[in-house]
């Protein structure tokens, strides 16, 4: 790990990939006014390609193939967007893109991530601190989780409209979690705006977590005092657990956790070690503390 503030844009982007000086300009300058408060989040590992992170994805809501949410996202409308803020707050409500995340607040966060099916890839996110999101809506003492819904569109999303998983997709954390400095709600990527087939147009990001934990196209946020049920762990709970996070010593029951396949390495030589906590223990291990974490998994 290294401070962001050791980064530059030729560690990170190739000129090449911004088809837009523009958007490549005032991506840039929100950097710039957002890179103090990222130091020491990023890794120095080089990150996929554009292509690589925008081409190879889960989203089911449009498809169960890799390539099916850059083939059907891209009639998502993101604009109007508003997230629904309730629960244990004391100021829920309707909240813009803008409000959550303004330019001034982005950051730049280089993250390796895990997917639970033993790939991987490192993406330089844009995004806020969750943390700066709840303390603004003001958590209540009474809140001990936080729950996550994805967008239930099926006229633009089309495999919800097949009974293929429960929609709309939800997910959830802990508190401590969700208030984890690490942990983040992502508006853009590469220095653009997210995708629609990566989330657009605000997601989270929780590294050391599988990356299903990384639920997309968020739409509400619920403070409570009950352990929310994600989705995965209701539809296969001898397969997925609430915590998820990356554990090489713990296997799905239909493969071994124990390496991973780094998207862009090639068929040989592709595969690494998984790293406890997608490499991550240093931040996040205490949060764990005293429990099993084969069992909690």
């Amino acid at each position: 790990m290294r401070p962001a503030s050791d980064l530059t844009w030729t560690d990170v982007t190739p000129e090449h990939l911004f088809l837009n000086r523009r958007s490549f300009i005032a991506g840039a300058a929100a950097l710039v006014a957002g890179s103090a408060g990222a130091a020491g989040f990023s890794t120095d590992e080089a990150p996929n390609s554009f292509d690589e992170i925008t081409n190879y994805n889960n989203f089911y809501e449009f498809g169960f193939g890799k390539t099916d949410p850059a083939r059907f996202a891209k009639g998502l409308t993101t604009d109007p967007w508003s997230v629904e803020i309730d629960g244990l707050v004391d100021r829920p409500g309707s909240y813009s893109v803008a409000d959550l995340a303004p330019d001034n607040a982005v950051e730049e966060r280089i993250y390796r991530l895990r997917c639970v099916e033993a790939w991987s890839m490192v993406i330089p996110w844009l995004g806020v601190p969750l943390a700066s999101v709840l303390e603004k809506v003001g958590v209540q003492p009474g809140a001990k989780f936080v729950e996550f819904e994805t967008l239930l569109r099926p006229e633009e999303m089309p495999a919800q409209r097949r009974r293929s998983m429960q929609w709309p997709y939800r997910e959830g954390l802990r508190l401590d979690e969700a208030m984890h400095p690490l942990t983040i709600l992502a508006t853009g990527l590469y220095g653009q705006a997210l995708p629609n087939q990566n989330g657009a147009p605000i997601r989270l990001v929780v590294p050391w977590k599988y990356g299903f934990k990384s639920i997309k196209s968020i739409v509400r946020i619920t403070l409570t005092d009950t352990q929310p049920v994600s989705t995965w762990q209701a539809m296969q709970p001898g397969e997925y657990g609430f915590y998820a996070n990356v554990n090489p010593r713990v296997d799905h029951p239909r493969w071994s956790q124990a390496t991973e396949r780094r998207i862009g390495a090639g068929l040989l030589g592709g595969r690494q070690d998984t790293l406890m906590f997608n490499g991550y223990g240093e931040q996040v291990a205490s949060l764990y503390a005293g429990m099993d974490l084969a069992r909690d998994y």
